[in-house]
């Protein structure tokens, strides 16, 4: 999987790429299967008093590519809501690629076959 945390209009310190890095994990134990993940945390600087910090995470699976930002007055509290949209998402897709045809269906078919 390869990881790009990037900052726009403010420096990633280690511990925001930690709390990225704990987060995501959360994200990778339910779907294994993430080729890439892009990650933009910034800051819009309309003015003083209305600072928003917003984070974006683009994740592309295998098939798919599933863009999700969030913006929020704390930093941390704006990747906490982006991982939680990104977790739904994934597991949505995940349920969507999932076979949900079960085996016995199959034998029973080819056993009507033989029979006829």
């Amino acid at each position: 999987m390869n990881l790009t945390i990037s900052g726009h209009h403010l420096d990633v310190t280690p511990s925001l790429r930690e709390y990225v890095l704990t987060k995501l994990e959360r994200v990778t134990r339910h779907f294994d299967q993430v080729v890439d993940v892009t990650v933009l945390l910034s800051v819009e600087k309309q003015k003083e008093k209305d600072r928003r910090q917003k984070a974006e995470v683009n994740l592309h699976v295998k098939g798919k590519d599933i863009f999700v930002e969030t913006a929020h007055e704390d930093l941390y509290a704006a990747i906490d809501q982006v991982m939680d949209k990104l977790d739904r998402q994934v597991c949505r897709h995940k349920d969507r690629v999932q076979d949900h045809h079960h085996a016995s269906h199959r034998r029973q078919d080819a056993a009507w076959d033989v029979i006829q």
